[in-house]
């Protein structure tokens, strides 16, 4: 498997922060094995990544801190990467789907979670810029329009 690797995973995330420990163990648990089904055993990666967390939610109230995703990370580690000391970006954001954002993609898997509505999250591994700062993200986040696309 070579990176850019995506997939998505229904929403709505559980924080780090969750009260019930096995809320986490669940979500962790789902998140490596919505990974694991587009991963297809292929070996982790070895070079330093960044990772991408997009919550595309239903207008619910939620902080973008209770993204951060230590779980996220662990479910990918040893599957995706090696280890997750390899993660050197980590890039959370959240998009309101009742405005409408428009998303600009190539990504089919991003594009399919789109058409098939309701909230989930696209959690994006690619490496990572060598020593340089990156700005922004290659998947375009612009404001409200006329369509979901």
């Amino acid at each position: 498997m070579t990176l850019p690797f995506d997939f998505t995973i229904a929403g709505p995330p559980v924080s780090q922060q969750a009260r019930r420990s096995e809320r986490i163990e669940e979500w962790r648990d789902a998140v490596q094995a919505a990974a694991n089904r587009l991963w297809l055993g292929a070996p982790p990666v070895e070079s330093v990544v960044m990772v991408t967390v997009i919550y595309f939610h239903d207008g619910r109230r939620f902080d973008v801190d209770n993204i951060i995703p230590k779980p996220i990370l662990d479910a990918l580690n040893g599957l995706v990467f090696s280890d997750d000391n390899q993660v050197t970006d980590l890039v959370c954001h959240k998009l309101d789907l009742d405005d409408r954002p428009r998303v600009v993609s190539q990504s089919e898997v991003l594009n399919k979670a789109i058409d098939n509505g309701g909230q989930f999250l696209h959690i994006v591994v690619e490496s990572a810029a060598a020593r340089e700062v990156v700005s922004w993200h290659r998947t375009r986040l612009l404001p409200k329009a006329a369509s979901p696309r």
